[in-house]
């Protein structure tokens, strides 16, 4: 009996041995193959999944094909069951073992959004609303109802208040938290300015700073014309001559405004119109970067009071008005020479 019970043994255990290590390589097998997707694609682990759930939820998304492997892969590597909810960004030519790393990890997948300095609040809005990653809960908000919601000192107005960047979020985060952080941003990138701005510039608040930064910014996008622009402005503010800034004619004419000033444009009365108004505007004319922020609180020395561009991208400064009239007359001559070509 003890022979046959033996030879029994050493039978069925081999067999066994056998099994267990093709059963093994199977496993190790799928946990090292590829994912059966051709592109990148984003999948949600909702809160509360266990490894049922994920089953269904890969089979339903084509992730999965063989169900038992999977099964066997987590008992054998339990700590791959530790699934965090979140919305992933699986990779093309991801393992499936890699795939259930990243859900235990729980590094969910980063979006991104850019707000580009220089350019206004609507088209930012707009930005984040064609988003269909983002909780939108400021889609049906007016002007006032969100610069409420920020606590902005111009009721209705938001030019200026968020920090132009690229800002990184989770899939479902909201445009109010997007926007919370770009406020944030700002706030702490302006009284680090104001703290370490030239004492002397004529500005009573960091508001009025972050206005004259958006009218540079709107002036000019040469770095290096910055400062120089700036130190027109502050010129003229301290001798009581009016800004006479195209750009705050522009803003303040809304949806009047067409593809050029005009001399009607100049005198039409608007809160924004530098060439009537003495001093600053009320309020920016656009979301200011730091390079303009930085030429507002530390502008050039110089004598300009005038510029006009040159028609060549950039700008010819003049300390006089008559240096000025020559200026505008090269530039138009410039103008037309490059129309008749």
């Amino acid at each position: 009996m003890k022979k046959i019970y033996f030879r029994a043994c050493t039978f069925f255990i081999p067999i066994c041995l056998l099994i267990s290590l093709y059963v093994y390589y199977e496993i190790q097998h799928f946990a090292h193959s590829p994912l059966p997707i051709t592109k990148d694609t984003i999948l949600t682990v909702p809160p509360g999944t266990g490894r049922i759930a994920l089953e269904t939820i890969l089979l339903k998304n084509h992730l999965l094909v063989k169900t038992w492997l999977l099964r066997c892969l987590l008992i054998i590597e339990p700590q791959l069951a530790e699934f965090k909810a979140g919305t992933y960004y699986l990779l093309s030519g991801m393992s499936v073992k890699e795939m259930l790393e990243l859900f235990a990890s729980g590094k969910e997948a980063q979006f991104a959004i850019s707000f580009i300095e220089g350019t206004h609040w609507h088209l930012w809005k707009n930005e984040m609303d064609k988003k269909d990653n983002i909780k939108h809960l400021l889609q049906n908000k007016t002007n006032a109802e969100v610069a409420q919601l920020f606590k902005l000192q111009s009721e209705g107005h938001i030019e200026g208040a968020f920090y132009p960047d690229t800002y990184f979020y989770s899939f479902g985060n909201s445009d109010l938290l997007i926007l919370k952080r770009a406020h944030q941003k700002m706030n702490e990138t302006v009284n680090q300015i104001w703290e370490q701005r030239n004492q002397s510039l004529p500005y009573k608040t960091p508001d009025e700073l972050v206005t004259m930064a958006s009218i540079i910014e709107k002036e000019t996008s040469i770095n290096a014309e910055r400062k120089i622009i700036a130190s027109v402005f502050i010129n003229r503010l301290r001798l009581g001559m009016r800004l006479q800034s195209d750009p705050t004619v522009m803003y303040g004419l809304g949806k009047n405004y067409t593809e050029a000033i005009t001399h009607k444009d100049l005198l039409t009365v608007t809160p924004y119109n530098t060439y009537i108004i003495p001093g600053l505007p009320p309020a920016p004319i656009t979301m200011p970067g730091l390079a303009s922020l930085n030429a507002a609180a530390h502008p050039e020395e110089t004598d300009y009071l005038y510029f006009v561009a040159n028609g060549e991208g950039g700008h010819t400064f003049s300390t006089n008005l008559v240096g000025h009239n020559r200026a505008v007359r090269a530039y138009r001559e410039a103008l037309k020479k490059k129309n008749e070509r």
